[in-house]
């Protein structure tokens, strides 16, 4: 029976091999930091930085969807503590992302919203500060980067008291003037050439509507 068990096992680690170009196994020999044919990270993995320059070093773990971080990623520091917890949308922060010291308290808490890396332009409904339920129309040009949206919250890391708090509203502080975000006015007028060749280009795509940075 053990030569059964044995044989399954083999060739089951075999047929894993060849699915992986690289990979690396656990105590449970479950494959991690996946590595696929075409050279792109997939799956569960864990990446390690040393303390560096007075940084302190950490792990990461969370889930990699053809070369880019996805889902929820969890921060431990290197003698194993939760030091935050962050979320993903196409390798870029989206959504709530908290931060804790090495007792566990809440120090920082940001939202993000990701930007499809693959469009040069984006459309998105923003809620009108001064009306509520009121959304206007906005095309946003893509930097490479997540922006900041939503209420940033800053914590007293000792006590847990809210110190204060951001607002952000497609990257910039409320109140702030965004020059990245071109409205979509619906009187007469000219457009942006870039704004015309994205409509022209992403007719009919759903529109997203943003509130708080929250991915649902």
């Amino acid at each position: 029976m053990r030569w059964l068990v044995f044989i399954c096992l083999f060739f089951a680690a075999n047929a894993e091999a060849q699915l992986w170009k690289d990979y690396k196994l656990n105590a449970n020999n479950d494959t991690l930091n996946r590595i696929d044919m075409k050279g792109r990270k997939q799956g569960p993995w864990i990446n390690r930085y040393e303390t560096m320059r007075g940084e302190p070093g950490y792990e990461e773990e969370g889930w990699y969807k053809h070369n880019r971080k996805e889902g929820e990623w969890r921060l431990y520091s290197l003698m194993g503590d939760l030091v935050g917890t962050e979320n993903y949308k196409w390798g870029l922060k989206d959504g709530i992302c908290r931060y804790y010291n090495n007792l566990g308290q809440l120090r920082l808490e940001q939202s993000w919203l990701a930007m499809n890396p693959d469009k040069e332009f984006d459309t998105l409904e923003i809620e009108d500060l001064d009306k509520l339920d009121t959304y206007r129309t906005v095309i946003v040009k893509n930097e490479g980067a997540a922006i900041k949206n939503g209420f940033w919250k800053y914590y007293d890391a000792e006590t847990g008291t809210l110190l204060r708090t951001e607002n952000y509203v497609v990257g910039k502080l409320e109140g702030e003037k965004n020059e990245s975000v071109k409205v979509l006015e619906k009187k007469a007028g000219a457009k942006p050439k870039e704004v015309m060749d994205f409509e022209k280009k992403y007719s009919g795509k759903k529109k997203v509507k943003v509130k708080d940075g929250s991915t649902n």
